[in-house]
């Protein structure tokens, strides 16, 4: 029994323009820096969605303990709504669920998330449960492969949720050139895939993934006394690059495909130089990642919940037919690259 992606449903706070963000917020406290200026306009973003605007209110100086407080707060209503959304769609209710998996690495409480999302969904009270974090941005991938095992074993629908509030670490003001991309790429979600047995949109065909520890240093993050700080080395397109194309034609080999007859792909957007570099390296065409840049464009880079997200805008604007291939990728800290092979239904 295989075990097929069957709804989506994404919850997000409030948007804030990305122009708004620079000019009243991020420009004074840069003082003005022409090099930060260009970063925010050439992030790919137009809009993000933010529980803490900081426009309305500065968590740069909370602690960490406050921030994990204010992530207690927001964390639950944002999922149980995406969490319903999934259900609805795929037409099945909370009593229906035999696992409930939950990703995240922007907050931590226990009892945990999914403990909470059981009590307010109203899950059986066997139900199973799965917390997975501080995997960073490619979390989803590995969740996939995992909840897709527990559906093909058990025959029963299981939920992922993927849901980083990032917000909720803004760093104290630096030059830092890393921490200036950090703050003008990442926006908050929260979204929910609802897997089942036998049916639905697409079939979850086979996961691969290469780690190369040798360049560990170049995306970190890091818990500390003000929040959880990331580093995003600009050599990360770089090393993506060297990485990518064989980790696709790898899996893509082990089910008899090749590159050219992929028709979907959902790449996590992780900046607007990584997805001219897959394009570049698997020699896609221009429009192949219109999805990617378009969650980028309206949501920023939500770590694990984005390539999700994607996945979501590609079902609703491609015109996939039974059978057709497609590719769901992300990164992140390892540097690690996840690939997932799905196909249409």
């Amino acid at each position: 029994m295989t075990a097929h992606i069957a709804a989506i449903g994404t919850a997000l706070p409030p948007a804030v323009e990305q122009s708004a963000l620079w000019e009243n917020h991020f420009r004074d406290l840069l003082h003005g820096s022409r090099a930060a200026g260009r970063i925010f306009a050439g992030a790919g973003v137009h809009r993000r969605h933010a529980v803490v605007n900081p426009l309305e209110s500065d968590v740069s100086t909370c602690s960490t303990g406050e921030r994990m407080r204010l992530y207690n707060d927001f964390a639950r209503p944002l999922g149980h709504e995406a969490v319903v959304s999934a259900l609805a769609s795929a037409g099945l209710d909370a009593a229906d669920v035999g696992q409930l998996t939950v990703v995240s690495c922007t907050g931590y409480t226990a009892p945990g998330l999914d403990v909470q999302l059981a009590a307010s969904l109203d899950l059986a009270p066997d139900a199973q449960r799965l917390l997975v974090g501080h995997m960073g941005c490619y979390a989803a991938l590995p969740a996939l492969s995992t909840v897709a095992d527990f559906v093909s074993l058990h025959r029963k629908p299981a939920v992922l949720l993927c849901l980083e509030l990032t917000s909720l670490h803004v760093q104290p003001s630096t030059t830092d050139a890393q921490q200036i991309v950090s703050h003008a790429l990442f926006g908050d979600a929260a979204t929910a895939l609802v897997v089942r047995p036998g049916e639905g949109r697409l079939e979850v065909v086979g996961t691969g993934a290469v780690t190369d520890p040798a360049t560990a240093d170049h995306m970190t993050w890091t818990v500390t006394d003000h929040g959880f700080r990331m580093t995003l080395s600009p050599q990360v397109p770089e090393v993506l690059g060297k990485h990518v194309r064989h980790a696709v034609e790898s899996l893509l080999a082990d089910h008899g495909l090749a590159v050219p007859d992929v028709r979907g792909w959902a790449v996590h957007p992780g900046g607007p130089r990584i997805l001219d570099t897959v394009g570049h390296e698997l020699g896609l065409p221009s429009d192949a990642l219109d999805a990617s840049r378009h969650v980028l464009r309206e949501n920023g880079n939500c770590s694990s919940a984005t390539v999700l997200m994607v996945l979501d805008e590609l079902l609703d604007g491609a015109a996939l037919r039974p059978g057709d291939p497609v590719v769901a990728m992300a990164f992140g800290p390892g540097l690690t690259l996840y690939v997932t092979l799905l196909r249409a239904r």
